[in-house]
């Protein structure tokens, strides 16, 4: 297998090609293999950065970064810094390592494009302790986002370079 190649861009700056993948690996993750029905592609992509993790030419891995100010989880609640959702490895891909890949660089991602910000996640409950890998901690009380239990997570700002 060939080295995963990230690429970030924002909605506008996505080809059609690229964006029919990413929007395909999204619903065949979140809807089909979840079972969940839900709008996936909503107005946040507008305001987010997405980041692509390319294998071989496929989506490996994917996620989006929302811009501060944007809705939240939460009806009628905004985060205040980035938050970093839709996060997937595509199911050819995965037990390589390539989740954690893509959450250094979207972390690294988010460093860079809003430094010294927080960042927000609202991670499904399975993956509590993988994202606590990453220094996020629960903020709130388990929630239930389209039937599935899930905590608003919080990584706080790097202070240092």
């Amino acid at each position: 297998m060939s080295p995963i190649r990230f690429r970030w861009a924002r909605l506008l700056d996505m080809s059609a090609h690229e964006l029919h993948a990413v929007m395909a690996a999204r619903e065949s993750v979140f809807i089909v293999e979840q079972n969940c029905p839900y709008l996936d592609a909503d107005a946040l992509d507008r305001h987010s950065w997405h980041l692509t993790g390319s294998v071989d030419g496929a989506v490996a891995a994917y996620l989006r970064v929302v811009d501060p100010g944007h809705k939240s989880v939460h009806p009628g609640e905004y985060y205040a810094e980035p938050s970093i959702g839709r996060v997937l490895t595509a199911q050819a891909f995965r037990r390589r390592g390539l989740g954690v890949a893509l959450m250094d660089e979207g972390i690294a991602g988010c460093e860079r494009l809003f430094p010294g910000q927080g960042i927000r996640i609202s991670a499904q409950s399975y993956l509590l302790a993988f994202y606590q890998s990453f220094g996020f901690r629960a903020v709130d009380d388990e929630y239930l986002e389209d039937g599935i239990k899930h905590y608003e997570m919080f990584r706080e700002a790097r202070t240092s370079p």
